[in-house]
């Protein structure tokens, strides 16, 4: 026994305080390494690499999980119920308001060098347009054989080229389209485009609605050119939006919600095109039709979108916008048509809570996506690019929504598990936006998610084997009497529990067993 200490003596003895120096350096060195990598990890995926390794690997390995048990059955069913939720949740919806790539998108690039679209994005407009622009019987109209074709194709001249190319052998509807959309570079000269296809798409609407009732080829060729008519009719009224011509737009976009109404054609609720007549009635000042068209359309039965709620919040703050103030309120209390306004205020927030910072301009806007996740990130930055002015109009507005915003966030302090006037939030939000919103935009987090246990772990194992090691350099001695000290503490319960043995064991199979 005496043997054993003393040379667990000589060992500390002899270590000097070089060998501390380079211990707690490696250490530091190491645990800085790891906090890096885990930062790293968090940020690009959102969880800890240790935790959700511990979780997936070791748990089942220490048996956590037990397959054979009706309630790990159970488990794993409920799982994929909500595995399903969250992917009905997460569906991307085309944004009403999308620019145009050419005039719009193509410029951006050309005067930044940056790419506002996202290859995700691309390629939903890819499939949105072989889902409204051709049909079976395409081989039957070589124009339109083509254009099938073209709108598979990812390089942009190549599609271009094919446009031309159909053009080439008749009035081709889609192809005018795909050269208003992308070759096109101002809004004028994809207006002339939209033009030629209105008239190509109107006399291939004609013949195909004579002829829809023969078979059901003809009968998805009508279905075809109406998906074709309308979208044409709804770009013209943005192209006259965009223009000035806002009278002329509200118009166009009236006819087109008909259209939108019916139900034999349910690919044209995709359009949404109340959203844009909404902006366009907000531009115009038009109050009362604006209140119309959400009474039509702000119904339980019908999907929800930041649009719709933040343009019922500001019809009931622009009634008090003007006179409120916060200190008045506090003093007096808020009147009934002041607490109708914030009561509308928090259920848009529930709705979407990116909207405000950029509304206050507190974050910074960017082109908008083609597609949007509702309520998320790339539903607020469409939302905000074209309705920030109109908030702006309304005087008051903002400071109302400035003041009264961040008390949703009372009314619903877990909205992952339970939610106000919505569903809980979808905890798939940031995944989604992240796929659509370009690498240059720092993408908005709801609710902000705290650091995991291993990061703060490390950052703190880093930081106190860094003055350690620091402390050593500067002083070797004292920190060597200390180390000592340490680790002679630290080894003192051994050494009790060893002489306990020593105590009780004979003194003859002892000394057997350290031989051994």
């Amino acid at each position: 026994m005496f043997g054993t200490e003393s040379s667990l003596s000589m060992f500390l003895n002899t270590l000097t305080p070089k060998f501390y120096v380079a211990l707690t350096g490696t250490s530091s060195l190491i645990s800085g390494l790891i906090l890096i990598f885990e930062w790293w990890y968090f940020r690009k995926y959102g969880t800890s690499f240790i935790e959700q390794v511990s979780v997936s690997h070791l748990r089942p390995l220490l048996g956590g999980v037990d397959s054979s048990s009706p309630s790990s059955t159970s488990t794993s069913n409920g799982e994929a119920d909500s595995s399903r939720q969250s992917v009905s949740e997460c569906k991307v919806w085309r944004n009403p308001l999308n620019l145009f790539r050419g005039a719009e998108y193509n410029r951006y690039t050309w005067v930044t060098g940056r790419e506002p679209l996202t290859y995700y994005d691309m390629n939903l407009s890819a499939q949105d347009h072989q889902t409204f622009f051709t049909c079976d019987s395409d081989h039957l109209r070589p124009a339109d054989a083509i254009m099938q074709k073209a709108w598979r194709e990812r390089n942009p001249q190549a599609r271009i080229s094919a446009a031309h190319e159909a053009l080439e052998l008749e009035d081709c509807a889609t192809a005018y389209i795909l050269l208003a959309e992308e070759e096109a570079t101002t809004i004028m000269e994809a207006e002339r485009l939209f033009k030629q296809a209105l008239k190509a798409g109107e006399g291939c609407y004609r013949r195909s609605q004579q002829l829809q009732h023969h078979s059901t080829q003809y009968e998805a060729q009508h279905r075809r050119d109406t998906n074709v008519l309308v979208y044409i009719k709804r770009r013209l009224a943005m192209c006259s939006r965009k223009l000035g011509r806002t009278r002329e737009a509200v118009k166009m976009m009236r006819d087109l919600c008909v259209f939108q109404l019916m139900k034999e054609f349910p690919l044209l609720s995709m359009f949404n095109i109340h959203e844009n007549l909404l902006e366009s009635l907000l531009e115009l000042q038009n109050y009362a039709d604006v209140q119309a068209v959400l009474a039509k359309y702000d119904d339980i039965s019908l999907p929800k979108s930041a649009t719709i709620c933040y343009t019922a919040a500001l019809l009931k703050a622009r009634a008090v916008s003007d006179k409120f103030s916060p200190e008045a309120a506090s003093r007096r209390g808020l009147s009934t048509a002041e607490m109708n306004a914030v009561e509308a205020i928090h259920r848009a927030v529930e709705f979407n809570p990116h909207v405000p910072k950029y509304l206050l301009e507190m974050k910074s806007l960017i082109l908008p996506p083609e597609h949007i996740l509702k309520r998320g990130d790339s539903e607020a930055i469409a939302y905000a690019f074209f309705h920030l002015q109109h908030w702006k109009r309304v005087e008051g507005a903002l400071n109302l929504l400035h003041c009264t915003w961040e008390g949703t966030f009372r009314m619903i302090p877990y909205p992952l598990e339970k939610g106000h006037l919505f569903y809980p939030y979808p905890i798939c939000t940031e995944t989604a936006d992240r796929e659509l919103l370009p690498m240059f935009h720092e993408v908005s987090v709801y609710p902000k998610k705290e650091l995991p246990f291993f990061i703060l772990f490390t950052a703190g194992l880093c930081s106190f084997t860094a003055m350690l090691a620091l402390l050593t350099h500067q002083f070797p001695e004292l920190m060597g009497v200390f180390a000592k000290a340490f680790l002679s503490t630290l080894f003192a319960p051994l050494n009790f529990i060893m002489e306990k043995v020593e105590s009780i064991l004979p003194s003859s199979l002892w000394h057997q067993l350290t031989r051994i």
